[in-house]
């Protein structure tokens, strides 16, 4: 349950396992739903004690989650493997720069792939089409993957030792910044198409990213869009964020790109 969005704790979870061509459906349980009546009168105490339940059970549900994160954290970190969690909004070039980084690198690097979507398997198949690993997840209502999701995945998706786990998140620029996955690194995409001002009108999922990969580079000739105020609006919010700017159609700066991911997974 998502306290701060609204996801529904009834929401049904699909975990889909491309390579066997089966799923298995889950109900979460992550907080209660109760329903009270008031008369008028008491609506002031009620608003009152509806916020303080609210950030308890919110306060609650992060807490379940970070302790499944950090049991995520250590099986990656027993099995050497980088875990990376991409976050966007949605059409900012996700699925287009993870098809583009398999095929290139899939004879010189193992990246298997967990794949984050409201409905539809639609982007886990193009990746599948790239012979790469790949567990769908379906979130239903739910705007954002948990650590609880990644946990179901990879008992389907079993990646490799010393190989990369790319977790492509549930197209949103708010909740997926609030849950740890137990990843080693938070990846935040802007696509140029977005406008420049996306840091400082999102800063939280920013600020928490490690990384901020510029997209569709290719396009600056036809955009009114000022990289250099971009980035600048970036360091505001996280003077330490690493910037990749990128194209995945013509592959310019994706050798920078992945010369990070050979040196991150490195032991």
């Amino acid at each position: 349950m998502c306290v701060t969005c609204g996801c529904s704790d009834g929401s049904e979870v699909k975990v889909t396992n491309l390579e066997h061509e089966h799923y298995h459906t889950h109900t979460l349980a992550d907080g209660s739903v109760i329903t009270h009546t008031h008369h008028h009168e008491e609506q002031a105490n009620m608003h009152a004690n509806f916020h303080n339940k609210t950030i308890s059970l919110e306060q609650e549900v992060l807490g379940r989650n970070n302790l499944l994160a950090a049991q995520n954290r250590g099986w990656f970190k027993g099995r050497n493997i980088l875990a990376l969690n991409l976050m966007s909004s949605p059409g900012a070039g996700k699925t287009t720069l993870l098809t583009r980084t398999i095929n290139d690198l899939k004879n010189k690097l193992a990246i298997s792939v967990i794949e984050g979507d409201q409905e539809t398997t639609n982007d886990a198949e193009k990746i599948k089409g790239t012979g790469c690993k790949v567990v769908q997840i379906n979130t239903g209502i739910g705007c954002h993957l948990d650590a609880s999701m990644i946990e179901r995945g990879l008992q389907e998706l079993n990646p490799p030792l010393g190989s990369v786990l790319m977790i492509e998140n549930v197209g949103n620029l708010v909740c997926p910044a609030l849950f740890d996955l137990g990843e080693q690194a938070k990846v935040v995409i802007l696509s140029v198409t977005e406008g420049e001002d996306k840091p400082i009108k999102y800063p939280h999922i920013f600020r928490n990213s490690e990384i901020m990969i510029l997209t569709k580079i290719d396009l600056f000739p036809y955009l009114q869009f000022d990289v250099q105020r971009c980035i600048e609006y970036a360091k505001q919010v996280n003077p330490k964020i690493q910037i990749f700017q990128v194209s995945s159609t013509t592959g310019e700066g994706l050798e920078d790109w992945y010369d990070f991911l050979f040196h991150a997974v490195s032991p």
